[in-house]
């Protein structure tokens, strides 16, 4: 470790020394924790919300990463420090995507609605991520607030009507919404965008613009026909979109790259009245004389989801959303949504001239990939929600393994040699071993009874040291910078591990007493040190973190300062230390990924080459984007090899293998 200054010395310690010197509360029991929260006086008060997921499929990893595990790890670590915090999330029902996913499985709307929110609940409660509520956008609250936004909005003059060519089925008989149209994107050349945005250069774009479009249903050729419809006028919203997207973006320093470039071009190229009404059934219908055959557009209506599902949260819904003075809004979600939360939906809520509060910080990242492709489900390639829980791995495993290569600056893959590596090392090997290894021995030779510690200079290095990586932790998650918060636990559990190889207290405990006195203080250390863990852990991986605070007999769950205290005093007694990780091998990885590898996709021939032919109806698989070269992860240093013990020391066993 590099050396401490005389400062950090100093300050490593005051606080320590100050809160040895506390006696430890008495348990007592823990006040009920109110069951709705409301914004406070004279405190952070944080709301965070993840991008909604479609209720037409099934979850995958990169859905997972992108939006709702982030936003539970953030909301866990804005719990931890004792801001006043909320979570809501729900599934997005309406629109296209599932009018067609009900006709594929040949059921109405609704009840697919159902299948799928119920199917969504129980992936994300396998991952432990913790909602205030998850809620759904399918309901009468959401139709009385989506209509008052847009009363406001056409109070104000910022509703246009207009007529667009529009592509109608003659063989289905209807006009055909965006995502009932697939083609040839007119920008990259992409076979298969859909009506709305292509999936491989993220350009938006009207139905009609498609080269060679086809209807998705019966895959019939669509004429232009002309339909009315409503648009928001967003040019005459662009200056305060613009000034609010400059202020907040400037005050906020928090929105990822990639938000702030998505949303930038989208502002730099120039905002364009956009249509809020769709020719559907499914959704949420249009209050206005002469459209009330219609509904609105899924990404109006969409994003007033948030406040939709607060209001079945709590009837005070308005003092988290109309309070912006005393909110903090964090949103999470993939890039592809960035440009709705960013521009869209902040220009509809500055339009209706209302308090509403609008976000200020925006977490748009890339996107996860799957061993170097797309995931795929009708190819059966890659981990999707309902199929981890199947794999006898861990939820916090998967929950670690996913923030660890979180997508925060570009495109990652998921790799399941890279899942068993970094399971054994880091968890296993660098976490596992230093809490085993402190716990056992204060067990083993103190009685389960945290000794007495008197600092010496090292201890003190190394407490300075840690007060570093906690210091560096909590910048890191306040600016949302979550995969690289998860490495300075990592870097205290190796700093703790060192301090244990260097100082020998197997040796020292079968010494003198002076000796056997100064082995219990460097282990009373690292106990305390695993305190610390347990609480850094509690975002990224809450069950792990529960075990350790359950084998440490610690009721701590604020983490209320940046350097480390003594949590654990004089005489506490620990609970029974036992492994909280286990070994992944070779052979469980090869066969998990055989699993999951799916069907190889043939190739399309270059122009003028015979056809691959198609199943009818059988739809077409995007092609996979070319994957960014990854940076090479940088080699951990070894840890010197502990020197062998003759067979009467009691050195601490190194954790045993189990399976959880």
């Amino acid at each position: 470790m590099e050396g401490a200054t005389i400062d950090e010395l100093t300050e490593a310690v005051k606080y320590f020394s100050i809160h040895q010197d506390i006696p430890e509360a008495v348990e007592t029991v823990e006040p009920v924790e109110p069951s709705v929260v409301l914004p406070g006086e004279n405190c952070r008060n944080i709301l965070v919300t993840s991008a909604l997921p479609y209720v037409n499929n099934v979850p995958h990893l990169g859905n997972i990463v992108g939006s709702v595990l982030s936003a539970d790890v953030f909301a866990r670590y804005c719990r931890l420090r004792g801001y006043r915090t909320i979570y809501i999330c729900g599934t997005d029902e309406y629109g296209t995507a599932t009018e067609t996913k009900a006709m594929e499985e040949k059921c109405t709307p609704a009840e697919l609605c159902e299948k799928y929110y119920n199917c969504h609940k129980e992936v994300y409660e396998w991952f432990n991520i913790h909602f205030d509520h998850f809620g759904r956008t399918s309901t009468t609250k959401q139709t009385e607030i989506c209509h008052n936004i847009f009363w406001a909005l056409h109070k104000n003059g910022f509703i246009l009507e207009d007529e667009t060519e529009q592509l109608y089925c003659e063989a289905c008989e209807r006009f055909l919404a965006d995502r009932f149209v697939e083609g040839t994107c007119p920008f990259c050349q992409y076979e298969d965008a859909r009506g709305d945005q292509c999936d491989k250069c993220g350009k938006l774009m009207n139905a009609p613009d498609l080269v060679n479009s086809r209807c998705k249903v019966c895959s019939a050729h669509p004429i232009i026909r002309s339909s009315k419809h409503l648009f928001l006028d967003l040019p005459k919203i662009e200056s305060s979109t613009n000034d609010w997207f400059n202020k907040t973006v400037e005050d906020s320093g928090k929105w990822t790259q990639t938000a702030r470039v998505v949303a930038g071009t989208w502002l730099k190229d120039g905002l364009k009245p956009r249509c809020i009404t769709r020719d559907l059934k499914w959704g949420t219908p249009v209050p206005l004389e002469g459209y009330q055959s219609k509904v609105f557009y899924v990404w109006f209506d969409a994003p007033i989801g948030y406040l939709s599902i607060s209001s079945s949260y709590t009837k005070d819904w308005e003092k988290w959303w109309k309070n912006p003075d005393q909110v903090e809004l964090f949103q999470f979600m993939a890039k592809d949504n960035v440009p709705f939360h960013a521009v869209i939906f902040p220009s509809c809520l500055l339009g209706t001239k209302e308090p509403y509060t609008k976000v200020n910080h925006l977490s748009g990242i890339e996107y996860l990939n799957y061993e170097n492709t797309k995931f795929s489900k009708s190819r059966s390639i890659g981990i999707f929600g309902n199929d981890a829980k199947d794999t006898g791995i861990d939820s916090d495993i998967w929950r670690f393994y996913l923030m660890y290569i979180r997508p925060e600056t570009q495109d990652t893959s998921f790799s399941w040699v890279d899942l068993m590596t970094k399971n054994n090392s880091e968890l296993l090997n660098n976490l596992g071993n230093f809490i085993n290894r402190s716990l056992m021995f204060i067990a083993k030779n103190f009685g389960s009874k945290i000794p007495a510690i008197e600092l010496d200079q090292s201890d003190k290095e190394l407490i300075a040291a840690i007060n570093r990586e906690l210091k560096l932790y909590v910048e890191l998650l306040e600016s949302i910078k979550l995969r690289d918060g998860l490495r300075q636990i990592f870097n205290i559990g190796r700093l703790g591990n060192q301090h244990i190889q260097v100082n020998t207290p197997w040796n020292l405990v079968k010494g003198s007493e002076e000796e056997k006195k100064r082995a219990g203080s460097i282990m009373a250390l690292c106990a305390n040190i695993t305190a610390l863990i347990a609480l850094l852990l509690a975002p990224y991986t809450p069950k792990t973190s529960e075990k350790l605070r359950d084998q440490l007999n610690f009721k701590g769950t604020t983490l209320e300062n940046d350097h480390l205290i003594c949590f654990l005093k004089e005489g506490h007694s620990i609970g029974t230390p036992s492994p909280l990780f286990r070994k992944i091998d070779q052979a469980e990885i090869d066969a998990l990924k055989k699993k999951f590898s799916g069907e190889i996709e043939v190739p399309k021939p270059a122009k003028g080459g015979k056809k691959n032919t198609k199943k009818p109806g059988q739809s077409k698989e995007p092609k996979q984007p070319k994957e960014p070269k990854q940076p090479k992860e940088p080699k951990q240093p070894k840890e010197p090899k502990e020197p062998k013990q003759p067979k009467e020391a009691e050195q601490p066993k190194q954790p045993v293998e189990v399976k959880d």
